[in-house]
């Protein structure tokens, strides 16, 4: 057993406990019944096993909150407690060896798939650029429709307390609909959601002040926030620390720092490292720390910080910057389960590295996207990761999941098995 700064337990403002620095970060599984939207028992089963890694944290992938705001299919919706039974179990498997469970609550707004979501909604009528008619171009929110998604997300908040998860996480970045919000790109608004920083701010705000009302003082919150959209005329660092600031007032109990959107992918980093990397290649892990450094000079919220880190000693070293509070890991959970607890008890230095490329550049990112998904599913049905699965192999699958899946969500949608749009 190694004497490690990972170890230490993390009280929160609400009260709760989580018992060390490392986190399971959010990452999309889609292991949701297709037609009716509630976790399937892949999803339950997948969390046992990551409740088992060692992690003290785990963070849902994407939980919507609507129909309307479905990010892909295979999205578990939570609109009201109709699926309140399979909730429970999921929360209770992922919580059985003492780690915490928080459900992530989104809404993906313009980035809805147009299979999936034939008229999105936004805060403004701004057209995603650049994947060749995939998404249809939004239509603006009303006022009455901001204040009943707003109510929504308490919802989902309230049906997660209900169901044991101890915690949620507001989605606030990575493009999705509150990240629209505070982006100056596509919130062109001038009411009162839009026009200025402050006004721009105002959904994600209300947000968690109604989540607030929904599940009392002692149920944490926590929010995921971007550094910037690295975009021209985007949210900026200086908006981030500013939204930052705002949220510490509200009370969020931790703040995970991240980056980028759809149109500009800066959260997917480069990818997994080759296992021949070298220094200038370890010199970009952590690559969101910078912007943590800058929000921590505003803030004594903690802060969780997820991207390339991979290595156990540049995990500490972000901790003993004090920039960093708590550390996500995401694609090197899909293939080694156990990363967590060897990090912990030093029987690894740092996540095993896995080369993923093609020949052929333009789809290396989605190659990436499927074959981490291919290994979810694996851990999903009860197996090991699959470590010799070919490049072509996870592509074919990732394809023909997705066609499936799709097939399915618009049959829930003709047949009006899911929730209707708010």
């Amino acid at each position: 057993m190694v004497q490690t700064p990972l170890a230490a337990p993390l009280v929160l403002r609400a009260g709760a406990t989580i018992p060390n620095r490392l986190a399971k970060a959010a990452m999309s599984e889609v292991l949701g019944d297709k037609l009716t939207g509630g976790p399937r028992e892949e999803l339950i089963r997948l969390y046992e096993r990551w409740g088992r890694s060692g992690a003290g944290l785990l963070i849902t992938g994407n939980v919507m909150v609507d129909r309307g705001g479905m990010g892909e299919p295979g999205n578990v919706i939570v609109s009201d407690d109709r699926h309140l039974g399979q909730l429970e179990r999921w929360a209770t498997a992922a919580q059985a060896h003492g780690a915490r469970l928080f459900m992530q609550i989104n809404h993906a707004g313009r980035q809805a798939p147009r299979r999936l979501v034939p008229r999105p909604v936004a805060p403004s009528s701004v057209a995603m650029k650049g994947f060749g008619g995939m998404f249809a171009k939004p239509r603006a929110l009303n006022e009455p429709e901001i204040e009943a998604l707003i109510a929504r997300f308490a919802t989902a908040a309230r049906v997660a307390q209900q169901a044991g998860f101890a915690g949620v996480q507001l989605h606030a970045a990575h493009g999705y609909l509150v990240s629209q919000f505070l982006s100056a790109r596509t919130n062109l608004r001038d009411d009162a959601w839009g026009g200025d920083p402050e006004r721009r701010s105002r959904f994600l705000l209300a947000i968690v002040r109604a989540i607030r009302v929904a599940v009392g003082p002692g149920f944490p919150i926590a929010v995921k926030l971007n550094s910037a959209d690295f975009q021209r005329g985007g949210f900026t660092i200086e908006e981030s620390m500013n939204v930052a600031r705002s949220l510490e007032d509200a009370a969020v109990d931790l703040l995970e720092v991240s980056g980028g959107n759809y149109e500009s992918p800066a959260m997917a980093g480069s990818g997994e490292l080759p296992a021949e990397q070298r220094a200038s290649s370890r010199d970009r892990e952590a690559y969101f720390l910078e912007y943590a450094r800058q929000i921590r000079g505003v803030t004594t919220m903690p802060i969780m910080l997820t991207g390339g880190m991979r290595s156990r000693a540049v995990m500490e070293a972000a901790l003993a910057s004090r920039a960093v509070d708590v550390v996500g890991l995401a694609r090197p959970m899909t293939h080694a389960p156990e990363l967590p607890a060897r990090l912990l008890d030093g029987t690894l230095d740092a996540a095993p590295t896995v080369k993923i490329r093609s020949r052929f550049r333009l789809i290396d990112d989605a190659l990436q996207v499927m074959w981490f998904q291919a290994q979810i599913h694996e851990l999903g049905a009860g197996r090991e990761p699959d470590l010799a699965l070919g490049t072509w192999t996870a592509i074919w699958r990732g394809f023909r999941a997705n066609m499936k899946a799709g097939k399915h969500a618009q049959q829930a949608l003709d047949t009006g098995t899911l929730p209707k749009v708010a």
